[in-house]
């Protein structure tokens, strides 16, 4: 294997302390892996080394390739759009039913074949007329370093960041690494503790605080997605307590996409959801309050569709990641009624399309 580009490999690690028995205390994420010299955390990419702790994914990527940004999902966020979509390797969650989990799972560092730095990355958005960049795949909380320098580097070149994310972080370090993204897909998993403790290794209050830290202190755009698992987060009760509490907490207009699972890595004993059910959790929230409730990973035009919030007119209609029809201003708003249409919008120019380009950087 050739020798690592320069920038790329172990690079110093912020969000962390001593603590008085020696071992170093990660603070990026609620986790607080304690580690002893040589140790990992549980994401398996952040390492102490000697006195200190390090990145080990810096510059070093499982892959490159541009997407519709309706993958991510985000439907109201430069709808049609391209987005140059990477990941690293590792996650700071356990999830039995990780539809991702050959890159998020892995252990193996010599996977990260495809390794660019931050201004490299921006330098191929750039070149492929992309309108934003995604930190996608697994969790870029856990290369908080790698995100936060590729997002400055694309904002110098006017391209937009997109993170998608479990919201699985600390306060201190949330402030910095939301501070240059400008959108974000938060996986909202389910509504109970105990579907959180159980399925993900994780809690449920961190995600939600991240949530109403979004939305009360910064300008990040916010879709969420729930998978919905059948007989574990897709009861009545617990889907009209979700999106009641998104309505009150985050808004009426924040879009919400219920998407498909299908048995997937630990949890195989359970059956693929059926599009009954995604039709169903549309309903609930849409009764609770929410606006703009969509479905995800099945063919259904109607659960795609953007409607105005004023007139319901349709505004944008899809089947699955395919723009059927556009009729939003170029300034965000409903031709028919002129009421605004919640998210962030610029003159269309035809959709990029559910294509799937895999890219090399140079």
């Amino acid at each position: 294997m050739p020798p690592e580009p320069a920038g790329c490999g172990d690079h110093p690690a912020r969000y962390w302390h001593r603590l008085d028995d020696g071992r170093l205390q990660c603070d990026l994420c609620p986790r607080d892996c304690r580690l002893a010299d040589g140790q990992r955390g549980a994401c398996f990419v952040r390492m102490r080394s000697g006195d200190g702790m390090v990145l080990t994914t810096y510059g070093r990527s499982s892959g490159f390739c541009i997407d519709p940004i309706e993958k991510k999902p985000l439907n109201h966020f430069y709808p049609g759009t391209p987005v140059l979509s990477f990941g690293t390797a590792g996650c700071n969650l356990a999830c039995k039913f990780c539809q991702n989990w050959d890159i998020s799972k892995s252990r193996d560092m010599d996977r990260l074949m495809d390794r660019a730095s931050p201004a490299a990355i921006a330098a191929l958005a750039a070149e492929h007329q992309c309108r934003s960049v995604a930190y996608t795949y697994n969790d870029p909380v856990i290369f908080a370093e790698y995100a936060i320098d590729t997002a400055e580097a694309c904002h110098a070149l006017g391209i937009a960041n997109v993170v998608v994310t479990a919201g699985y972080i600390h306060a201190g370090a949330r402030r910095d690494f939301f501070a240059p993204m400008d959108a974000a897909n938060v996986d909202l998993k389910a509504f109970t503790e105990d579907f959180y403790w159980k399925l993900t290794g994780a809690h449920l209050r961190p995600v939600l605080d991240t949530l109403v830290w979004l939305r009360t202190h910064s300008r990040v755009w916010i879709e969420l997605t729930t998978l919905l698992i059948p007989g574990a987060n897709d009861g009545d009760e617990e889907l009209t307590e979700l999106s009641r509490w998104v309505r009150n907490e985050l808004g009426a207009d924040t879009p919400l996409h219920f998407t498909a699972f299908h048995p997937d890595f630990r949890l195989t004993d359970r059956a693929a959801t059926p599009p009954a059910t995604l039709t169903r959790a549309r309903a609930i929230a849409r009764e609770a309050g929410l606006r703009h409730v969509y479905t995800g990973n099945v063919h259904d035009r109607e659960g795609g569709t953007t409607r105005c919030a004023g007139c319901g007119t349709r505004l944008i209609e899809r089947d699955w990641y395919r723009i059927l029809a556009y009729r939003v201003t170029d300034d965000g708003f409903c031709p028919d009624c002129r009421a605004p249409l919640a998210g962030r919008f610029t003159a269309y120019r035809g959709a990029f399309g559910p294509r799937r380009i895999p890219l090399k950087p140079n």
